[in-house]
């Protein structure tokens, strides 16, 4: 099962999981369950690792042949949520099962993406039709209002460019491509008045976050204080003043590149920014040399949802974009998102393998 795997992505993800567990301990700053948090990453780490061996084994055409059962689990699961989910902070998008807790929003980007690749590879001589276009429309709306009512703006928000990075190459005309994108922008209006207060303010403080300092604007405020005080090499490894004075609101969490910032500095954020874009670039390379179509876009949306979980995570806790909620993957403290990116990452080395 091991012969012809991709070390090159195996050790990248390595990197950055080790990485995760060092920052995880040190953005949990004074807190007494540091140890525990790490302990928990950890738990949930290994069951991601047997996540990525069972899809290796398995390979992908059996994930693609099961994606339309699992898309309506999932479709079941985020309507139990809006239900019987428990709330956090004033969203309902978790399912507790005793002592585990799932957050099916993190699930649908990854069965969306199998959903897509079985829809479109068996279907590429249709893909330019008006019909077969409002259907997979359909498919990615379903998992985007439900997930919206939750309400998690930002997961709902990660469908639309995996969306429209696997139509476009499953063969979509760029015509037809400009159209969609045009339509999405104009009806972003009608977006904003299914948006809670909060999600509207976090929108407004963006363009200026002094309208707020001590509510909505707060954290973003002591992202760019924590992110600008790293300097060149940073304050040092547990030494960064912004979280270990817990200053810095979900440091653990959407923050944690903050605290990278902070600690390491420039050097240690380019580090980090150069192992995502080398995992990010494998992944497009793994989709570039599949003969496979529905393989091609399998990997092509697994490296989409890595892709836009970065640029936006980065820009977010930089200020370049609204705060949105999403974790910045393989290094954010988080049980499901570590998860459903693992899972992501047995896609990728089950297509690869599969090559030879």
């Amino acid at each position: 099962m091991f012969k012809n795997l991709n070390w090159k992505l195996i050790i990248i993800v390595v990197i950055l999981l080790i990485i995760g567990e060092f920052v995880i301990y040190s953005a949990s700053g004074m807190r007494q369950d540091a140890m525990s948090l790490v302990a928990r990453q950890g738990l949930w780490m290994f069951i991601g690792i047997c996540v990525v061996i069972f899809i290796i084994s398995v390979g992908c055409n059996r994930l693609i042949e099961a994606a339309y059962p699992l898309y309506i689990i999932v479709f079941l699961l985020l309507i139990l949520v809006i239900g019987f989910g428990a709330q956090r902070f004033g969203a309902q998008r978790w399912l507790s099962f005793g002592f585990l807790n799932i957050q099916p929003s993190e699930l649908a980007k990854f069965v969306l993406i199998l959903t897509l690749a079985r829809f479109f590879g068996f279907e590429k001589q249709r893909v330019n039709q008006f019909h077969f276009i409002l259907i997979s429309i359909a498919i990615v709306s379903l998992f985007f209002v439900l997930v919206l009512k939750q309400p998690d703006l930002g997961t709902a928000l990660s469908f639309i460019p995996i969306f429209f990075a696997m139509i476009y190459v499953a063969g979509l005309k760029l015509k037809y491509l400009i159209g969609l994108l045009a339509a999405g922008i104009f009806s972003s209006p009608f977006l904003w008045n299914t948006l809670k207060g909060y999600q509207k303010k976090r929108l407004l403080v963006f363009l200026n976050p002094n309208l707020d300092p001590l509510g909505a604007g707060y954290t973003i405020i002591q992202s760019k204080i924590a992110i600008g005080s790293g300097g060149l090499f940073g304050k040092g490894y547990l030494m960064g003043t912004q979280s270990q004075l817990k200053f810095l609101p979900e440091a653990h969490t959407d923050f944690i590149f903050a605290v990278i910032a902070e600690e390491w500095g420039f050097i240690g954020v380019f580090l980090v920014m150069f192992l995502y874009f080398l995992l990010i670039m494998e992944g497009f390379n793994i989709a570039y040399r599949c003969k496979n179509n529905c393989s091609k876009l399998l990997a092509t949306g697994v490296a989409t949802m890595f892709a836009s979980h970065f640029l936006v995570n980065v820009s977010m806790t930089t200020g370049i974009l609204p705060v949105v909620g999403l974790p910045l993957p393989f290094i954010s403290y988080g049980g499901s998102n570590l998860i459903v990116s693992l899972a992501g990452i047995g896609v990728l080395l089950s297509i690869d393998r599969e090559r030879f």
